[in-house]
């Protein structure tokens, strides 16, 4: 795989495409599969790195994946699941942070589990104690090993009461992943409530499971005997629509994303509209263009939802740099996820970042030595450069900005942006980029 683009910027993007599952419930509706005693079915798949990094984990634990001559869809079959051999999880664990998603399933299905040194994007501390923290509540027993962790569940796993200090998205899956199978109630105080978490609830509850999704981020699951296979459509990813229509924003452009849906990105579009873009929705899709006039600059921070998505951040600072007068962006998710902005100063954008709370309530970082609020001042015609993807979302916001300049840009690293948005060399082509990769 070509891991540079050389990038033609200052052309309008125009066209159609299509986004399929979110990267963020495909992964984690796999990982339920190890779980079920018949086979699942999971469509709207797509092909993106992360599927076949969680294809090569669950292989390795004896699941079976099928997905030949089916365009997004897979057949798992995890009949056979048995323990993988620890260096072959630590080859594979070294792209993704999943597997710490499999140590509730695992100690359900053989009573132990196994985690390697765990990679994924550096935007943030993203610390696994809250996993490990919730998972010996249920009963695991974690022991450091010089090749990771082991855990097992030598008196089975029992259902608990917890309360979480932040209402992670990770951790609320962990504990959905184990408290399913696990005996008597769980009760989930401060969970994430993200429309990717809603949608693994109805995957599980298609399995057998039960689960209340109770007001005031309460989540109450009782655990059942077994679970069965399912077939579920996973939800689109707004992720990818909201990057690409960003995209649009800072490229002058009008693209239509089709599997875009407007209850998931409601947040996104208040914001598109402030700043000035305008949109269409459809029952097919969202058609995003930059209306023509001057960008409004504006002040906004991100925020578990139903707030800003952490996700969309990243490609709306390309868009805002293009907006009139200052915008203030306060990150409230990950404590390093403006460090991106650096390669927008060498395009030409004017950034500067801050260590305080700036436009928005106090957050976790604002006593913290982060600078995880950002002032952005505009509009700023951007110029070709030569730039490294720093992680997946921020290399998307690469993209666009390289997309966006005047000039030529040569984007290194791009192999990560395959983590995230499918089959995206081709979406170019359809917006009528010019770029060659190699």
């Amino acid at each position: 795989m070509a891991n540079i683009l050389t990038v033609n910027g200052g052309v309008p993007l125009v066209g159609d495409l299509e986004v399929r599952g979110a990267k963020n419930l495909v992964s984690k509706a796999m990982v339920a599969a190890l779980l079920a005693e018949g086979p699942c079915r999971l469509r709207g798949v797509p092909e993106i790195s992360d599927v076949k990094i969680v294809s090569g984990l669950l292989e390795l634990h004896g699941v079976k994946i099928d997905s030949t001559d089916r365009d997004g869809e897979l057949l798992l079959d995890p009949t056979n699941v048995e323990q993988a051999h620890v260096a072959d999880i630590d080859a594979h664990a070294g792209s993704s942070r999943v597997p710490v998603l499999l140590c509730g399933p695992l100690l359900h299905r053989l009573g132990e589990a196994f985690i390697p040194d765990l990679g994924g994007c550096r935007i943030g501390e993203r610390p696994i104690n809250y996993h490990l923290d919730v998972l010996r509540q249920f009963g695991a027993d974690v022991q450091k090993r010089p090749e990771g962790l082991r855990l097992t569940a030598p008196n089975g796993l029992k259902g608990t009461r917890i309360k979480l200090p932040y209402p992670s998205v990770g951790t609320t899956e962990q504990v959905l992943l184990t408290a399913v199978r696990a005996q008597g109630v769980t009760e989930l105080r401060n969970a994430a409530v993200e429309p990717e978490i809603l949608d693994l609830i109805a995957v599980l509850q298609k399995m057998g499971a039960i689960i209340s999704v109770e007001t005031d981020r309460v989540i109450k699951i009782d655990g059942v005997d077994r679970l069965g296979g399912y077939d579920h459509l996973a939800i689109p990813d707004r992720i990818e629509a909201g990057s690409w229509a960003c995209a649009a924003l800072a490229t002058k452009g009008d693209i239509y994303v089709r599997g875009a849906q407007q209850q998931a990105m409601m947040p996104f579009l208040n914001v598109f509209r402030k700043i000035g873009g305008d949109f269409d929705i459809d029952d097919e899709g969202i058609r995003f263009w930059h209306g023509g006039g001057t960008l409004n600059s504006l002040v906004m921070e991100t925020d578990v939802h139903p707030g800003f998505m952490t996700d969309w951040q990243q490609p709306l600072v390309v868009a805002l740099t293009q907006t009139s007068g200052l915008s203030i962006v306060h990150e409230t998710v990950y404590e390093n996820r403006l460090g991106f902005t650096e390669a927008l100063g060498e395009m030409g954008a004017v950034v500067q970042l801050y260590k305080e709370c700036l436009g928005g309530s106090p957050c976790r970082f604002g006593r913290a030595n982060f600078r995880h609020s950002a002032v952005i001042s505009g509009p700023t015609p951007l110029r070709g450069a030569e730039i490294t993807v720093p992680d997946l979302r921020g290399g998307f916001s690469y993209l666009i900005a390289a997309l966006a300049a005047e000039g030529q840009s040569k984007v290194h690293g791009i192999e990560l942006i395959y983590r995230g948005y499918e089959r995206f060399s081709e979406k170019l082509d359809s917006l009528g980029a010019d770029y060659e990769v190699g």
